[in-house]
């Protein structure tokens, strides 16, 4: 199977226009995440763009550049479109990195490419790391995440969570408290990559928006995982009682063929 990077980049961003060609030492800030990108063991790197003169920018560095729908409201929605385009078959995996993260390391790229391809049925992952600043913790705009024993994540919020009661609940946290808390091993900052499978990507991006999704401003991912897995619950289930329904009439037949030849 491939493995795809393909990078998100909007023009059309309400907080600041135009930012895919932000220069940066240079060059444009997508051109420096592509360039990033392509040092990863991914196979290939296309960027997903919105606009012509995002996509010259990508051609001209040398990269491939898609132009999907602009009124796309999220990086997963324009990834699928590009892989509906290039025809990806289902069991590709695709590596979504943000098209404002130029410094996003190569060893993450390489770790979530790695845990996809050890877990060929795993159709989503995705990263996260130890909080290390208090700030960074109480700061709405750091995307937190809680995940149970076996690290499947169970809710992304920008609000500072797991909220420890006894520390967080005064408003203000000691640096012992503060340090009780990293010592669980808990508090840990979403890093905004993600790996699919290509037919994982698709249910995911079929399903509308969620009330969590509203109300925190963020793809809620687990909701919209969590209807994906019924989803598909519902699908074998279907598949099995139609195997039942065509069965059945053989029961019998195949009853006596075993009698006959005892």
């Amino acid at each position: 199977m491939t493995v795809h990077v393909v990078i998100p980049a909007r023009f059309g961003s309400t907080r600041l226009p135009g930012k895919p060609l932000v220069d940066i030492g240079g060059q444009p800030m997508v051109v420096r995440v592509a360039q990033q990108a392509a040092r990863s063991v991914a196979d290939d790197v296309v960027v997903a763009v919105d606009d012509q003169r995002v996509a010259t920018a990508v051609e001209v560095a040398g990269f491939t550049a898609v132009l999907t729908d602009p009124e796309h409201t999220s990086g997963s929605d324009r990834s699928m479109q590009v892989a509906e385009l290039m025809r990806w078959p289902d069991e590709d995996h695709i590596i979504n990195v943000q098209g404002d993260e130029p410094l996003m390391p190569i060893s993450v790229i390489n770790a979530l490419i790695e845990k996809l391809q050890a877990l060929p049925t795993l159709e989503m992952a995705t990263v996260s790391e130890p909080l290390e600043a208090l700030d960074d913790f109480l700061n709405p705009n750091v995307v937190k995440v809680v995940a149970d024993d076996s690290w499947h994540a169970m809710y992304f919020s920008r609000a500072p969570i797991p909220f420890a009661r006894d520390s967080l609940a005064s408003g203000t946290v000691s640096e012992d408290a503060w340090s009780e808390l990293q010592s669980t091993g808990r508090i840990q900052r979403h890093v905004g990559i993600y790996g699919f499978r290509v037919n994982g990507l698709r249910t995911f991006v079929e399903l509308g928006l969620s009330a969590l999704e509203k109300i925190e401003m963020l793809e809620a991912k687990i909701d919209k995982l969590q209807k994906s897995v019924t989803r598909l619950e519902k699908k074998l289930s279907s598949h099995i009682e139609f195997i039942d329904r065509v069965y059945e009439p053989l029961r019998s037949p195949i009853s006596k063929i075993k009698n006959f030849f005892g």
